[in-house]
């Protein structure tokens, strides 16, 4: 994080031919009052020290016994009789060494007292993976970030627990919108409620993804650290992005809803069941969550899985943990992947727990791992938005420092070694074969079972034919993740493939959509 903070400083001196004081100035300018931590840091820089220096100085960077000293930039030239990252130490650490105590009591972001009550907020989200603000605790929200609406259809009633959306009508909503879909009351030309005129028989369903980062569409803009594009509009969803944990699962593949602001476009496969059945609005729910390790979903489903066996609408339900179980920040990465056994186990255990309690007529699909060779093929020699200005920071450089750090998303995909990330790629295809098998032969009562790869190569052979480049469908900042742009043409061959070979997912299409839409008009928005 101190790395990131004073290369953007730095640069920011360095295109406005200022002086770091101003720079920070500046950039304290742009950000939103609460979130400017960094401007503590202004007096702990020097123009011509590259970040590593400052932040190793400062000691927000440390060097355990027997390990590397990590550096995001290339080491300064060696100097007289002493020799690079070393020499700048041993020159800058005197300097600050005063200021590196006073600093020290900065170093946790949620230390600040403006941020301490935000980040216990973030805490209860991310343990819960449930709406902050639910006041009926039906788990849904009419707030949109802190596991609120971004991420759960909209609560249309948070005063009333049998409210949310999702449910089966109750008395056909002839009185009030039990369900949240917007259409409510009763035809005067005829007596019919309206719920029952048009969603009867109408085969209603809602979608659930259980993901992980990826499908949590985690995104930090590239004009947050991109100088010649900063601006105070640059942060102006700052605030909305920290109570999201940086998801943006409103514009996601699986889920989302609203038009995109992070570039590319919107569409998802919640948009197409909706336009194929209007009846379907607002169900939806995203339960995915930002971790790099394994992690055994069955563990959460319990406490965050809104749906009711007896009083809702059945569910398409995506499993779509594309790298986790093959993904960590480890050393030893293969050590810490998970095993075609614990897959099995962790994979039948969810559904199990999904059987007691999606009701019947739901459908499952299981999605398989990404091939994750793909990020190192299309990045590792392009410049990173932090290495834009100067030509001086590459992916291969990002990588390795995450790596150095032992914080790296994916130290077998993200890494100069071709043995590893090959081998890596190897297991993921083991645990796809894992899933692969249980669609084939496990049998579930609420649900039936579908396995289809994750779409990469398609997408990718998409983008060409539209005359993209395959570097264009990874996130640029964190050079890990699919961009907008990915998310969206993942949507469409998803969709194609479930209505070629499992019709019967998606359910038929609506003929009263036009005048659900004609007499509900107002009542559509998310």
């Amino acid at each position: 994080g101190c790395v990131l903070v004073v290369s953007v400083i730095e640069q920011l001196a360095q295109w406005h031919n200022s002086t770091v004081k101003a720079a920070v100035e500046r950039l304290c300018n742009y950000i939103p009052g609460k979130y400017q931590i960094m401007c503590h840091m202004s007096c702990c820089i020097d123009k011509e020290m590259n970040a590593d220096v400052v932040c190793h100085s400062l000691r927000l960077c440390k060097q355990d016994p027997g390990q590397p000293l990590c550096h995001l930039y290339s080491p300064p030239k060696k100097e007289e009789d002493s020799s690079g990252l070393f020499c700048a130490l041993a020159r800058a650490r005197p300097k600050h060494q005063i200021r590196s105590k006073s600093f020290m009591g900065f170093s946790s972001v949620c230390a600040f007292p403006l941020l301490a009550n935000l980040c216990e907020k973030i805490k209860y989200v991310l343990r819960n993976k449930l709406p902050f603000e639910d006041f009926d605790g039906d788990k849904f929200s009419t707030f949109p970030t802190l596991r609120g609406y971004h991420w759960r259809g909209r609560d249309c009633n948070d005063k009333n627990t049998t409210v949310y959306p999702g449910r089966r009508p109750d008395n056909w909503d002839a009185k009030s919108d039990s369900n949240c879909n917007g259409i409510w009351g009763v035809d005067p030309k005829d007596g019919i409620p309206y719920e029952e005129k048009f969603c009867k028989g109408a085969d209603s369903k809602g979608v659930v993804l259980l993901g992980d980062s990826a499908g949590a569409h985690f995104h930090i803009p590239p004009e947050w650290m991109t100088v010649t594009e900063m601006s105070a509009k640059s942060f102006a969803n700052l605030p909305m992005a920290f109570s999201d944990e940086f998801d943006w699962p409103q514009f996601s593949e699986i889920t989302g809803f609203l038009n995109s602001t992070i570039g590319g476009w919107t569409d998802s496969l919640y948009l197409r069941l909706r336009k194929r059945n209007r009846c379907n609005h607002r169900d939806l729910q995203n339960i995915s969550q930002n971790v790099y390790f394994p992690v055994n979903i069955a563990s959460y489903l319990s406490f965050s899985l809104a749906r009711n066996q007896l009083l809702d609408n059945p569910a398409i339900v995506i499993y779509a943990t594309i790298g986790n179980d093959v993904c960590n920040g480890e050393r030893d990465t293969l050590a810490h992947m998970t095993t075609p056994k614990e897959m099995l186990s962790n994979v039948v255990q969810a559904l199990r727990y999904l059987d007691s309690h999606l009701p019947n007529g739901s459908h499952v699909i299981l999605t398989g791992l990404v091939d994750g060779r793909f990020l190192w093929d299309n990045l590792h020699d392009r410049y990173h938005p932090l290495g834009q200005l100067n030509k001086d920071v590459t992916y291969s450089q990002l990588y390795s420092f995450l790596n150095c750090l032992q914080v790296s998303p994916c130290s077998g995909w993200l890494t100069p070694n071709e043995t590893l990330r090959n081998l890596t790629s190897e297991r993921a295809l083991q645990l796809s074969n894992v899933l692969k098998e249980i669609a084939r032969s496990e049998k579930f009562a609420s649900f039936d079972v579908f396995y289809m790869d994750f779409p990469l190569r398609q997408t990718a052979e998409e983008w060409r034919k539209m005359g993209g480049e395959p570097w264009q469908l990874i996130e640029p900042v964190d050079g890990f993740h699919p961009s907008q742009i990915a998310a969206a043409l993942g949507t469409d061959i998803t969709w194609q493939k479930a209505l070629h070979e499992w019709p019967q997912v998606l359910g038929k299409e609506n003929p009263f959509n036009n005048q659900i839409e004609a007499i509900f008009k107002d009542q559509g928005g998310h």
